[in-house]
């Protein structure tokens, strides 16, 4: 198992139970295969340039331990997603 730090950006636009839903599913994913050991919702920031001409996101910081290809699963799922407009998953060091 690799140490993990996850940054996921929503749309600010979504209803607080479809991006919980969204959220719990990527939960899901990372727990299936490892285990999740810090949750930070920082909640509505403003962003550093526009993205789709939003000027906001709403962002979970995540820091988990899973496998490879666990990591790939969750860039899949947020590629694939609408309302997760940027995200970024990075190995922490030993």
């Amino acid at each position: 198992m690799r140490k993990y730090e996850g940054v996921f950006i929503f749309a600010p636009n979504i209803e607080d139970e479809n991006r919980n839903k969204l959220f719990d599913r990527l939960k899901g994913v990372i727990e299936g295969n490892g285990t999740i050991t810090n949750i930070d919702e920082w909640g509505t920031r403003k962003l550093a340039y526009e993205i789709n001409d939003l000027t906001e996101g709403y962002y979970f910081i995540v820091n988990f331990e899973t496998t490879p290809e666990t990591v790939q699963e969750l860039d899949r799922i947020c590629k694939i997603s609408d309302n997760i407009m940027r995200h970024m998953i990075i190995r922490e060091d030993e």
